[in-house]
């Protein structure tokens, strides 16, 4: 069990706490919804939890198996909806590999990114797909 604090700061913002190392970071409500927009929003969190957990994902399998995916990176567009309520419609992704479309890890690779906790915690109705790119 991993514990969180989270305090209300006032205007729109939170502080969290993370339990075992003792960070905290700031989220701010986003400009389109009454906030100031100068922090993450609570909902871009878990727009920078996916690619990040996929990663790691995909980072455990690379080292089991002798790859090194260091510069791997990873952009995911979030959309909000445009009807009530107001949530998340879209997390897609987008995940560069630094290495050969014809890898022979490829397969494991893609199959850890979509199993990672967090996109398998995420909602049918959100669009999460995840796309590829082999730059190596």
């Amino acid at each position: 069990m991993v514990e969180i604090t989270v305090r209300y700061e006032g205007e729109l913002r939170c502080t969290a706490r993370h339990g075992p190392s003792g960070t905290t970071l700031l989220t701010d409500a986003p400009i389109d919804n009454h906030g100031k927009g100068e922090s993450f929003s609570p909902t871009d969190l878990l727009a920078a939890a996916l690619p990040a957990c996929m990663m790691t994902i995909m980072g455990i399998v690379a080292a089991r198996e002798g790859v090194d995916l260091r510069g791997m990176t990873a952009t995911t567009h979030k959309v909000m909806s445009t009807d009530a309520p107001r949530r998340i419609a879209s997390l897609r992704t987008l995940i560069t590999l630094p290495i050969a479309a014809d890898h022979p890890h490829r397969a494991k690779f893609e199959q850890a990114a979509h199993t990672c906790p967090v996109h398998k915690s995420l909602r049918e109705t959100i669009d999460a797909s995840v796309e590829f790119v082999y730059a190596g």
